[in-house]
Protein backbone atom coordinates (compact mmCIF):
# COMPACT_ATOMS: atom_id res chain seq x y z
CA UNK A 1 0.00 0.00 0.00
CA UNK A 2 1.16 3.78 -0.77
CA UNK A 3 2.20 6.38 1.67
CA UNK A 4 -0.52 8.05 0.48
CA UNK A 5 -3.23 5.16 0.09
CA UNK A 6 -1.69 4.40 3.94
CA UNK A 7 -2.63 7.87 5.41
CA UNK A 8 -6.20 7.56 3.91
CA UNK A 9 -6.57 4.50 5.51
CA UNK A 10 -5.71 4.58 9.35
CA UNK A 11 -6.91 0.83 9.78
CA UNK A 12 17.82 -3.17 -12.60
CA UNK A 13 22.04 -4.51 -15.69
CA UNK A 14 22.38 -0.89 -16.24
CA UNK A 15 23.10 -1.50 -20.53
CA UNK A 16 24.12 1.29 -22.38
CA UNK A 17 21.74 3.25 -24.45
CA UNK A 18 21.82 3.22 -27.95
CA UNK A 19 22.66 6.68 -29.20
CA UNK A 20 19.18 7.15 -31.34
CA UNK A 21 17.11 6.87 -27.79
CA UNK A 22 19.36 9.22 -25.72
CA UNK A 23 18.29 12.51 -25.68
CA UNK A 24 21.08 15.51 -25.96
CA UNK A 25 21.81 17.38 -23.05
CA UNK A 26 19.48 20.53 -24.45
CA UNK A 27 16.77 18.55 -24.80
CA UNK A 28 17.43 16.12 -21.47
CA UNK A 29 14.60 18.97 -19.38
CA UNK A 30 11.06 18.08 -21.79
CA UNK A 31 7.95 18.66 -19.86
CA UNK A 32 5.08 17.40 -20.78
CA UNK A 33 1.75 18.12 -19.89
CA UNK A 34 0.21 14.47 -19.57
CA UNK A 35 -3.37 13.11 -19.35
CA UNK A 36 -4.67 14.51 -21.83
CA UNK A 37 -4.16 12.89 -25.05
CA UNK A 38 -6.62 13.52 -28.08
CA UNK A 39 -7.22 9.74 -27.87
CA UNK A 40 -7.54 9.18 -24.14
CA UNK A 41 -11.24 7.57 -23.23
CA UNK A 42 -13.44 10.63 -22.13
CA UNK A 43 -15.21 9.71 -18.01
CA UNK A 44 -19.26 10.09 -18.57
CA UNK A 45 -20.51 13.38 -16.40
CA UNK A 46 -21.71 11.61 -13.59
CA UNK A 47 -25.34 13.18 -13.92
CA UNK A 48 -27.75 13.72 -11.09
CA UNK A 49 -25.94 13.37 -8.14
CA UNK A 50 -29.42 11.41 -6.75
CA UNK A 51 -28.50 8.75 -9.13
CA UNK A 52 -27.06 5.24 -7.79
CA UNK A 53 -24.15 3.64 -9.63
CA UNK A 54 -22.35 0.66 -8.91
CA UNK A 55 -18.92 1.26 -9.59
CA UNK A 56 -18.90 4.40 -12.63
CA UNK A 57 -20.20 5.04 -15.65
CA UNK A 58 -17.02 4.57 -17.85
CA UNK A 59 -15.84 1.17 -17.44
CA UNK A 60 -13.01 -0.01 -19.92
CA UNK A 61 -12.71 -3.43 -18.22
CA UNK A 62 -12.84 -7.03 -19.49
CA UNK A 63 -13.58 -8.64 -16.23
CA UNK A 64 -14.11 -7.49 -12.60
CA UNK A 65 -14.17 -9.00 -9.16
CA UNK A 66 -16.66 -7.33 -6.14
CA UNK A 67 -16.57 -9.45 -3.50
CA UNK A 68 -14.32 -6.84 -1.52
CA UNK A 69 -16.02 -5.21 1.06
CA UNK A 70 -13.73 -2.64 1.30
CA UNK A 71 -10.07 -0.89 0.24
CA UNK A 72 -7.88 -3.36 -1.77
CA UNK A 73 -4.43 -2.81 -0.43
CA UNK A 74 -2.82 -5.88 -1.72
CA UNK A 75 -2.60 -7.60 -4.96
CA UNK A 76 0.44 -10.20 -6.11
CA UNK A 77 0.55 -12.12 -9.42
CA UNK A 78 1.87 -15.69 -9.50
CA UNK A 79 5.82 -15.83 -11.38
CA UNK A 80 5.16 -18.67 -13.90
CA UNK A 81 1.42 -18.82 -14.21
CA UNK A 82 0.53 -14.78 -14.58
CA UNK A 83 -3.02 -15.14 -14.64
CA UNK A 84 -3.50 -16.47 -11.32
CA UNK A 85 -3.41 -12.80 -9.08
CA UNK A 86 -4.01 -12.40 -5.31
CA UNK A 87 -5.62 -9.44 -3.91
CA UNK A 88 -6.22 -8.56 -0.09
CA UNK A 89 -8.08 -5.71 1.78
CA UNK A 90 -10.13 -5.79 4.48
CA UNK A 91 -13.75 -7.52 5.52
CA UNK A 92 -15.30 -4.53 6.30
CA UNK A 93 -15.09 -0.75 6.60
CA UNK A 94 -14.53 -1.00 10.64
CA UNK A 95 -11.28 -0.31 12.29
CA UNK A 96 -11.24 -3.76 14.11
CA UNK A 97 -12.65 -5.61 10.92
CA UNK A 98 -10.50 -8.48 9.72
CA UNK A 99 -8.41 -9.00 6.82
CA UNK A 100 -10.01 -10.71 3.86
CA UNK A 101 -8.02 -11.81 0.04
CA UNK A 102 -8.75 -13.82 -2.43
CA UNK A 103 -6.99 -15.66 -5.52
CA UNK A 104 -9.19 -15.52 -8.69
CA UNK A 105 -7.81 -16.58 -12.19
CA UNK A 106 -7.98 -13.26 -14.76
CA UNK A 107 -7.88 -15.73 -17.91
CA UNK A 108 -11.56 -16.25 -17.32
CA UNK A 109 -11.85 -13.07 -19.13
CA UNK A 110 -12.70 -12.56 -22.12
CA UNK A 111 -10.93 -10.26 -24.57
CA UNK A 112 -13.07 -7.47 -26.03
CA UNK A 113 -13.41 -6.77 -29.96
CA UNK A 114 -11.34 -4.05 -31.71
CA UNK A 115 -13.51 -0.75 -30.93
CA UNK A 116 -13.76 1.92 -33.22
CA UNK A 117 -11.95 4.93 -32.62
CA UNK A 118 -15.23 6.99 -31.64
CA UNK A 119 -15.84 4.59 -28.72
CA UNK A 120 -13.87 6.44 -26.34
CA UNK A 121 -15.83 9.81 -26.85
CA UNK A 122 -19.28 7.86 -27.73
CA UNK A 123 -21.04 8.78 -23.98
CA UNK A 124 -23.72 5.54 -24.97
CA UNK A 125 -23.26 3.02 -22.13
CA UNK A 126 -24.46 0.63 -24.93
CA UNK A 127 -21.06 0.47 -26.66
CA UNK A 128 -19.06 -0.42 -24.46
CA UNK A 129 -19.21 -4.35 -23.69
CA UNK A 130 -20.29 -6.24 -20.54
CA UNK A 131 -17.38 -7.26 -18.16
CA UNK A 132 -17.03 -10.38 -17.36
CA UNK A 133 -17.70 -11.08 -13.39
CA UNK A 134 -14.62 -13.08 -11.96
CA UNK A 135 -15.17 -16.25 -9.03
CA UNK A 136 -12.67 -16.94 -6.79
CA UNK A 137 -10.33 -19.91 -6.77
CA UNK A 138 -9.27 -19.32 -3.23
CA UNK A 139 -10.13 -17.65 -0.35
CA UNK A 140 -7.12 -16.11 2.36
CA UNK A 141 -8.36 -15.53 6.16
CA UNK A 142 -6.52 -15.96 9.30
CA UNK A 143 -6.15 -12.18 9.91
CA UNK A 144 -7.64 -9.91 12.42
CA UNK A 145 -6.93 -6.98 10.50
CA UNK A 146 -6.37 -5.69 6.63
CA UNK A 147 -4.32 -7.56 4.59
CA UNK A 148 -1.82 -4.93 2.88
CA UNK A 149 0.80 -7.17 1.47
CA UNK A 150 0.78 -10.04 -0.33
CA UNK A 151 3.58 -11.96 -2.27
CA UNK A 152 4.13 -15.39 -4.06
CA UNK A 153 7.57 -16.77 -3.51
CA UNK A 154 10.01 -17.05 -6.43
CA UNK A 155 11.80 -18.59 -8.51
CA UNK A 156 8.33 -20.93 -8.76
CA UNK A 157 5.39 -19.32 -6.76
CA UNK A 158 5.68 -22.22 -4.32
CA UNK A 159 3.95 -20.02 -1.34
CA UNK A 160 1.97 -17.52 -1.44
CA UNK A 161 2.15 -14.83 1.44
CA UNK A 162 -0.09 -12.45 3.40
CA UNK A 163 1.16 -9.73 5.57
CA UNK A 164 -1.47 -7.83 7.32
CA UNK A 165 -1.59 -4.81 9.95
CA UNK A 166 -2.44 -7.39 12.75
CA UNK A 167 1.62 -8.12 12.31
CA UNK A 168 0.88 -11.52 10.69
CA UNK A 169 2.42 -13.39 8.39
CA UNK A 170 0.35 -16.43 6.95
CA UNK A 171 1.37 -19.23 4.53
CA UNK A 172 0.05 -21.21 1.95
CA UNK A 173 1.10 -23.96 -0.07
CA UNK A 174 0.96 -23.56 -4.12
CA UNK A 175 -0.41 -26.66 -6.15
CA UNK A 176 -0.64 -26.29 -9.81
CA UNK A 177 -0.71 -29.39 -12.11
CA UNK A 178 -3.92 -31.13 -14.40
CA UNK A 179 -5.48 -27.55 -14.90
CA UNK A 180 -6.49 -26.86 -11.77
CA UNK A 181 -4.49 -24.77 -8.51
CA UNK A 182 -4.98 -25.84 -5.38
CA UNK A 183 -3.65 -23.49 -1.81
CA UNK A 184 -3.30 -24.92 1.19
CA UNK A 185 -2.74 -23.40 4.97
CA UNK A 186 1.55 -24.05 5.66
CA UNK A 187 2.00 -21.82 8.96
CA UNK A 188 2.14 -18.29 10.28
CA UNK A 189 4.72 -16.43 11.98
CA UNK A 190 4.23 -13.34 14.24
CA UNK A 191 7.37 -11.34 15.05
CA UNK A 192 5.99 -7.73 14.11
CA UNK A 193 2.53 -5.22 15.11
CA UNK A 194 2.08 -4.45 11.48
CA UNK A 195 3.53 -5.79 8.52
CA UNK A 196 4.22 -3.03 5.98
CA UNK A 197 5.64 -4.86 2.70
CA UNK A 198 6.64 -8.27 1.75
CA UNK A 199 9.61 -8.50 -0.62
CA UNK A 200 10.36 -12.52 -1.95
CA UNK A 201 13.96 -12.75 -2.71
CA UNK A 202 14.84 -13.27 -6.45
CA UNK A 203 18.21 -15.23 -5.91
CA UNK A 204 17.96 -19.10 -6.74
CA UNK A 205 20.15 -20.18 -4.34
CA UNK A 206 18.23 -19.07 -1.79
CA UNK A 207 14.32 -20.15 -3.11
CA UNK A 208 10.85 -19.80 -0.73
CA UNK A 209 12.48 -16.83 0.69
CA UNK A 210 10.64 -14.03 2.07
CA UNK A 211 11.63 -10.43 3.15
CA UNK A 212 9.30 -7.82 5.78
CA UNK A 213 9.36 -4.70 6.85
CA UNK A 214 6.85 -3.77 9.71
CA UNK A 215 5.91 -0.52 11.72
CA UNK A 216 8.38 -0.47 14.38
CA UNK A 217 11.45 -0.53 11.99
CA UNK A 218 12.48 -3.79 11.98
CA UNK A 219 13.28 -5.57 8.62
CA UNK A 220 12.69 -9.68 8.91
CA UNK A 221 14.18 -11.69 6.23
CA UNK A 222 12.10 -15.75 6.63
CA UNK A 223 12.31 -19.18 4.58
CA UNK A 224 9.67 -21.19 3.91
CA UNK A 225 10.33 -24.92 4.03
CA UNK A 226 7.91 -27.41 5.06
CA UNK A 227 9.66 -30.49 4.19
CA UNK A 228 12.17 -29.49 5.72
CA UNK A 229 10.47 -29.27 9.43
CA UNK A 230 7.02 -30.00 9.00
CA UNK A 231 6.65 -28.36 12.66
CA UNK A 232 8.13 -25.31 11.97
CA UNK A 233 7.56 -24.89 8.20
CA UNK A 234 8.94 -20.80 8.18
CA UNK A 235 12.15 -20.35 9.81
CA UNK A 236 14.06 -16.87 10.76
CA UNK A 237 16.64 -15.82 9.01
CA UNK A 238 18.07 -12.87 9.84
CA UNK A 239 16.26 -9.77 11.70
CA UNK A 240 17.74 -6.15 11.63
CA UNK A 241 16.53 -3.05 14.11
CA UNK A 242 18.68 -0.48 12.22
CA UNK A 243 15.84 1.44 11.65
CA UNK A 244 14.30 4.15 14.22
CA UNK A 245 10.79 4.71 12.44
CA UNK A 246 8.50 2.72 10.47
CA UNK A 247 10.16 0.94 7.52
CA UNK A 248 8.30 2.26 4.41
CA UNK A 249 9.86 -0.11 1.57
CA UNK A 250 12.29 -2.67 1.10
CA UNK A 251 13.99 -4.65 -2.45
CA UNK A 252 15.95 -7.32 -3.14
CA UNK A 253 19.27 -7.07 -6.12
CA UNK A 254 18.41 -9.30 -8.45
CA UNK A 255 20.81 -11.81 -7.29
CA UNK A 256 19.16 -12.13 -3.95
CA UNK A 257 22.77 -11.49 -2.30
CA UNK A 258 21.11 -7.88 -0.59
CA UNK A 259 18.60 -6.23 0.65
CA UNK A 260 17.95 -2.63 0.42
CA UNK A 261 15.53 -0.93 2.98
CA UNK A 262 14.16 2.56 3.41
CA UNK A 263 12.18 4.47 6.91
CA UNK A 264 11.08 7.30 7.54
CA UNK A 265 13.56 7.82 9.74
CA UNK A 266 15.24 8.88 6.57
CA UNK A 267 17.37 6.09 6.50
CA UNK A 268 18.94 3.82 4.36
CA UNK A 269 20.19 0.43 5.18
CA UNK A 270 21.61 -2.80 2.87
CA UNK A 271 21.46 -5.59 4.68
CA UNK A 272 24.29 -8.47 3.93
CA UNK A 273 21.42 -10.79 4.39
CA UNK A 274 23.74 -14.20 3.27
CA UNK A 275 27.00 -12.76 4.31
CA UNK A 276 28.72 -12.78 0.64
CA UNK A 277 29.92 -8.92 1.31
CA UNK A 278 31.44 -9.94 4.05
CA UNK A 279 32.84 -12.55 2.55
CA UNK A 280 34.42 -10.35 0.04
CA UNK A 281 35.74 -8.38 2.40
CA UNK A 282 33.53 -5.68 1.91
CA UNK A 283 31.51 -5.61 5.60
CA UNK A 284 32.99 -4.29 8.64
CA UNK A 285 33.70 -7.21 11.33
CA UNK A 286 30.72 -7.74 13.32
CA UNK A 287 28.36 -5.92 11.00
CA UNK A 288 25.18 -6.62 9.76
CA UNK A 289 24.75 -3.86 6.87
CA UNK A 290 26.71 -3.17 4.13
CA UNK A 291 25.56 0.00 3.88
CA UNK A 292 24.13 2.65 5.95
CA UNK A 293 23.07 5.93 5.46
CA UNK A 294 21.38 8.30 7.82
CA UNK A 295 20.22 11.81 7.69
CA UNK A 296 23.10 12.81 10.17
CA UNK A 297 24.82 13.05 6.91
CA UNK A 298 23.61 16.22 5.20
CA UNK A 299 24.30 15.14 1.83
CA UNK A 300 21.96 11.92 2.38
CA UNK A 301 19.28 13.96 4.39
CA UNK A 302 15.66 13.98 3.18
CA UNK A 303 13.31 15.84 5.91
CA UNK A 304 9.95 13.99 5.95
CA UNK A 305 11.15 10.32 5.27
CA UNK A 306 11.85 8.03 2.61
CA UNK A 307 8.94 6.18 1.27
CA UNK A 308 10.52 3.80 -1.94
CA UNK A 309 13.44 2.24 -3.34
CA UNK A 310 14.59 0.28 -6.45
CA UNK A 311 17.59 -1.70 -7.57
CA UNK A 312 18.78 -1.00 -11.21
CA UNK A 313 18.85 -4.38 -12.79
CA UNK A 314 22.64 -4.53 -12.52
CA UNK A 315 22.12 -4.34 -9.15
CA UNK A 316 25.34 -1.73 -8.76
CA UNK A 317 22.67 1.45 -8.33
CA UNK A 318 20.36 1.98 -5.29
CA UNK A 319 17.63 4.95 -5.90
CA UNK A 320 15.57 6.09 -2.91
CA UNK A 321 12.37 8.66 -3.28
CA UNK A 322 11.11 10.73 -0.07
CA UNK A 323 9.62 13.89 1.09
CA UNK A 324 9.87 16.60 -0.72
CA UNK A 325 9.90 15.24 -3.78
CA UNK A 326 13.92 14.18 -3.26
CA UNK A 327 15.63 11.36 -4.68
CA UNK A 328 19.14 9.96 -3.63
CA UNK A 329 21.06 7.32 -5.77
CA UNK A 330 23.75 5.74 -4.02
CA UNK A 331 27.00 2.98 -5.86
CA UNK A 332 26.38 -0.79 -4.46
CA UNK A 333 29.03 -3.45 -5.35
CA UNK A 334 28.86 -6.02 -7.81
CA UNK A 335 28.61 -9.36 -5.40
CA UNK A 336 28.27 -12.09 -8.89
CA UNK A 337 30.36 -12.61 -12.23
CA UNK A 338 33.91 -12.05 -12.97
CA UNK A 339 34.21 -8.59 -11.12
CA UNK A 340 33.29 -9.51 -7.92
CA UNK A 341 35.52 -12.87 -7.58
CA UNK A 342 37.97 -10.53 -8.37
CA UNK A 343 37.37 -8.37 -5.77
CA UNK A 344 37.84 -11.19 -3.47
CA UNK A 345 41.46 -10.68 -4.08
CA UNK A 346 43.70 -7.94 -2.37
CA UNK A 347 45.65 -5.93 -4.58
CA UNK A 348 49.33 -5.35 -3.96
CA UNK A 349 50.43 -1.60 -3.66
CA UNK A 350 51.81 -1.01 -7.33
CA UNK A 351 48.92 -2.96 -8.81
CA UNK A 352 45.94 -1.47 -6.29
CA UNK A 353 47.95 2.35 -7.54
CA UNK A 354 47.29 2.14 -10.80
CA UNK A 355 43.07 1.35 -10.60
CA UNK A 356 41.24 4.51 -10.51
CA UNK A 357 37.36 4.73 -9.66
CA UNK A 358 35.26 4.98 -12.59
CA UNK A 359 33.87 8.61 -13.81
CA UNK A 360 30.40 9.46 -11.77
CA UNK A 361 29.13 10.50 -15.01
CA UNK A 362 29.11 6.96 -16.35
CA UNK A 363 27.10 6.07 -13.70
CA UNK A 364 24.88 2.64 -15.82
CA UNK A 365 28.57 1.25 -14.90
CA UNK A 366 29.45 3.13 -12.65
CA UNK A 367 32.65 3.11 -10.12
CA UNK A 368 31.03 0.20 -8.26
CA UNK A 369 30.29 -2.12 -11.25
CA UNK A 370 34.20 -1.24 -12.19
CA UNK A 371 35.47 -1.63 -8.84
CA UNK A 372 33.23 -3.89 -6.16
CA UNK A 373 35.10 -2.33 -3.47
CA UNK A 374 34.06 0.91 -4.08
CA UNK A 375 30.01 1.66 -3.28
CA UNK A 376 28.17 4.20 -1.03
CA UNK A 377 28.99 6.88 -3.31
CA UNK A 378 25.94 9.48 -3.69
CA UNK A 379 25.97 9.67 -7.41
CA UNK A 380 23.03 12.07 -7.43
CA UNK A 381 20.75 13.97 -5.45
CA UNK A 382 17.41 14.96 -7.33
CA UNK A 383 14.45 17.47 -6.61
CA UNK A 384 12.19 17.67 -9.75
CA UNK A 385 8.93 17.07 -8.15
CA UNK A 386 7.16 19.03 -5.72
CA UNK A 387 6.16 16.62 -3.47
CA UNK A 388 6.79 12.75 -1.69
CA UNK A 389 8.10 10.53 -4.08
CA UNK A 390 5.53 7.10 -3.76
CA UNK A 391 7.57 5.11 -6.33
CA UNK A 392 10.88 4.20 -8.72
CA UNK A 393 11.97 1.53 -11.65
CA UNK A 394 14.56 1.84 -13.61
CA UNK A 395 13.80 0.61 -16.82
CA UNK A 396 14.96 -3.11 -18.05
CA UNK A 397 18.28 -3.16 -20.05
CA UNK A 398 19.30 -1.78 -22.87
CA UNK A 399 17.48 1.36 -21.62
CA UNK A 400 18.92 3.33 -18.82
CA UNK A 401 16.18 5.43 -17.41
CA UNK A 402 15.17 5.83 -13.78
CA UNK A 403 11.12 6.75 -13.59
CA UNK A 404 9.78 8.17 -10.13
CA UNK A 405 5.82 9.02 -9.31
CA UNK A 406 5.22 11.67 -6.90
CA UNK A 407 2.13 12.82 -5.11
CA UNK A 408 2.25 16.04 -6.90
CA UNK A 409 0.89 13.46 -9.83
CA UNK A 410 4.04 14.16 -12.27
CA UNK A 411 6.39 10.79 -13.32
CA UNK A 412 9.84 12.42 -13.94
CA UNK A 413 12.22 10.42 -15.69
CA UNK A 414 15.60 10.72 -15.66
CA UNK A 415 18.77 9.47 -18.07
CA UNK A 416 21.44 7.25 -15.46
CA UNK A 417 24.00 7.35 -18.34
CA UNK A 418 23.97 11.41 -18.34
CA UNK A 419 24.16 12.28 -14.69
CA UNK A 420 20.86 11.26 -14.48
CA UNK A 421 19.81 14.52 -16.59
CA UNK A 422 15.91 15.05 -16.51
CA UNK A 423 14.60 13.30 -19.58
CA UNK A 424 11.02 13.51 -19.45
CA UNK A 425 8.17 15.34 -16.96
CA UNK A 426 4.95 14.59 -17.17
CA UNK A 427 3.72 17.19 -14.72
CA UNK A 428 -0.22 16.06 -15.32
CA UNK A 429 0.79 12.48 -15.31
CA UNK A 430 -2.33 11.80 -13.17
CA UNK A 431 -3.23 15.23 -12.24
CA UNK A 432 -3.20 16.54 -9.12
CA UNK A 433 -3.49 13.49 -7.61
CA UNK A 434 -0.70 11.04 -6.09
CA UNK A 435 0.99 8.69 -8.69
CA UNK A 436 0.83 5.36 -6.62
CA UNK A 437 3.08 3.28 -8.80
CA UNK A 438 5.00 3.34 -12.10
CA UNK A 439 6.35 0.11 -13.55
CA UNK A 440 7.80 -0.43 -16.59
CA UNK A 441 6.71 -2.95 -19.50
CA UNK A 442 9.64 -5.37 -19.61
CA UNK A 443 9.06 -7.36 -23.24
CA UNK A 444 6.09 -7.15 -25.25
CA UNK A 445 4.96 -8.91 -28.28
CA UNK A 446 4.15 -6.78 -31.59
CA UNK A 447 0.55 -6.33 -30.58
CA UNK A 448 1.55 -4.22 -27.66
CA UNK A 449 3.77 -2.24 -29.79
CA UNK A 450 1.46 -1.65 -33.02
CA UNK A 451 3.17 -4.00 -34.77
CA UNK A 452 6.59 -2.31 -34.97
CA UNK A 453 9.85 -4.80 -35.49
CA UNK A 454 11.76 -5.34 -31.88
CA UNK A 455 14.52 -2.88 -31.55
CA UNK A 456 17.33 -2.85 -29.58
CA UNK A 457 17.10 -4.87 -26.64
CA UNK A 458 13.27 -5.79 -27.02
CA UNK A 459 10.08 -4.12 -28.13
CA UNK A 460 8.86 -2.56 -25.22
CA UNK A 461 11.75 -0.96 -23.13
CA UNK A 462 10.08 2.17 -23.62
CA UNK A 463 6.81 1.42 -22.22
CA UNK A 464 5.93 2.94 -18.55
CA UNK A 465 2.67 2.07 -16.51
CA UNK A 466 1.24 4.01 -14.33
CA UNK A 467 -1.24 4.53 -11.69
CA UNK A 468 -2.90 7.03 -9.60
CA UNK A 469 -5.39 8.33 -6.91
CA UNK A 470 -7.29 9.51 -9.99
CA UNK A 471 -8.36 6.28 -10.26
CA UNK A 472 -6.89 5.65 -13.76
CA UNK A 473 -4.18 3.79 -15.28
CA UNK A 474 -2.05 5.16 -18.25
CA UNK A 475 0.49 3.76 -20.14
CA UNK A 476 3.50 5.90 -21.79
CA UNK A 477 5.86 5.65 -24.66
CA UNK A 478 9.20 7.55 -23.50
CA UNK A 479 11.21 7.09 -26.76
CA UNK A 480 12.87 9.98 -27.69
CA UNK A 481 11.07 10.39 -31.34
CA UNK A 482 7.62 8.58 -30.81
CA UNK A 483 5.34 9.94 -32.94
CA UNK A 484 7.07 12.88 -34.84
CA UNK A 485 4.63 13.54 -36.70
CA UNK A 486 2.86 15.41 -33.45
CA UNK A 487 4.86 17.36 -31.97
CA UNK A 488 4.80 18.22 -28.67
CA UNK A 489 2.74 14.84 -28.07
CA UNK A 490 2.50 14.10 -24.63
CA UNK A 491 3.63 10.32 -24.92
CA UNK A 492 0.53 9.33 -23.63
CA UNK A 493 -0.27 5.63 -25.11
CA UNK A 494 -3.51 5.01 -23.44
CA UNK A 495 -5.64 4.92 -20.36
CA UNK A 496 -8.55 2.78 -18.77
CA UNK A 497 -11.09 3.66 -16.41
CA UNK A 498 -13.34 1.72 -14.52
CA UNK A 499 -12.35 2.70 -10.96
CA UNK A 500 -13.82 5.68 -8.63
CA UNK A 501 -11.08 8.74 -8.69
CA UNK A 502 -10.13 10.19 -5.72
CA UNK A 503 -13.26 12.31 -4.22
CA UNK A 504 -15.85 10.15 -5.13
CA UNK A 505 -14.48 6.92 -2.89
CA UNK A 506 -11.23 5.39 -4.71
CA UNK A 507 -8.05 5.17 -6.71
CA UNK A 508 -6.36 2.76 -7.48
CA UNK A 509 -3.90 1.37 -4.66
CA UNK A 510 -1.77 -1.51 -7.05
CA UNK A 511 -1.67 -3.09 -9.99
CA UNK A 512 0.37 -6.17 -11.88
CA UNK A 513 0.80 -6.91 -15.34
CA UNK A 514 3.44 -9.52 -15.92
CA UNK A 515 6.53 -9.30 -18.16
CA UNK A 516 4.68 -8.99 -21.60
CA UNK A 517 2.49 -6.01 -20.25
CA UNK A 518 -0.87 -7.72 -22.05
CA UNK A 519 -2.79 -7.62 -19.01
CA UNK A 520 -3.13 -5.51 -16.13
CA UNK A 521 -5.30 -5.92 -12.99
CA UNK A 522 -5.53 -3.21 -10.28
CA UNK A 523 -6.51 -3.40 -6.97
CA UNK A 524 -9.21 -0.29 -6.29
CA UNK A 525 -9.72 1.54 -3.21
CA UNK A 526 -13.15 1.68 -4.25
CA UNK A 527 -13.44 -2.05 -3.68
CA UNK A 528 -13.16 -3.47 -6.98
CA UNK A 529 -10.27 -5.47 -8.83
CA UNK A 530 -10.10 -4.63 -12.49
CA UNK A 531 -8.75 -6.62 -15.50
CA UNK A 532 -7.74 -4.73 -18.64
CA UNK A 533 -6.58 -5.90 -21.93
CA UNK A 534 -3.98 -3.80 -23.32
Amino acid sequence: MSHSARDEHPTEDDGEDSGPEMLDMDDAAEEIEGGDAEDADVAMDSGDEDDNEELVLHNDSIAYFDLHKDSVFAIAQHPKYPSLVATGGSEGEGDDSPGKGYVIDTSAAVERPLLPASYSSDPSAASQPSSTELTPLFEIDGHTDSINSLAFTLPNGDFLVSGGMDGRMRVYGVKIGNGRADFKFVGESQEVPEINWLAPCPGRDYPNTIALGASDGSVWVLSIDPAADPANPIQIVQSFFSHTAACTAGVWTPDGNLLATVSEDSSLQVWDVWGVAAGRGLVPGGAQALLSLTGEDQRFEVPGGLYSVAVSPGGTLVAVGGAGGVIKVVTLPRLTGAQAAGAATKKSGAAAAKSAPAPKGAAGKGAAATDPAQFGTILASLEVQSDGVETLAFAPPPMTLLAAGSVDGSIAVFDVTRSFALRRHIRLAHDDFSVVKVEWVKSAPASLTGGVAAGVGGPAQWLLTSIGMDGVVRRWDLRKNVMPDKPGDNRLVKEWRGHRGDGEGGGVLGFVQGDTGERVVTAGDDGVVLVFDA
